[in-house]
């Protein structure tokens, strides 16, 4: 599922490092759990979507990996993200 533009060039301009960082691993990660919690909602009515379940499951690994990245580069920033997104308890 797409994220709106709007939606998009909101947490964009919510988590950029700098004026013109569009592709940071905190833009990403936000970018990234919009699109995961699109796809949730869309699998509440899709039940039997599996070829766009596969599609999630490698959005999820992707924030993942990233995370992992921003917790070993900037445990500062990754703490922050985590908070904000409510990524983890």
């Amino acid at each position: 599922m797409r994220i709106s533009k709007e939606k998009k060039k909101m947490l964009i301009e919510k988590f950029k490092e700098h004026p013109t960082d569009t592709g940071s691993a905190a833009v990403q990660i936000a970018v990234l759990s919009e699109r995961i919690a699109a796809l949730a909602e869309h699998f509440k009515k899709h039940k039997k979507d599996f070829s766009s379940r596969r599609g999630l499951l490698e959005l999820v690994e992707r924030r993942r990996r990233l995370l992992e990245y921003l917790k070993n580069n900037s445990l500062q920033k990754y703490n922050q993200i985590v908070k904000s997104l409510n990524l983890r308890k």
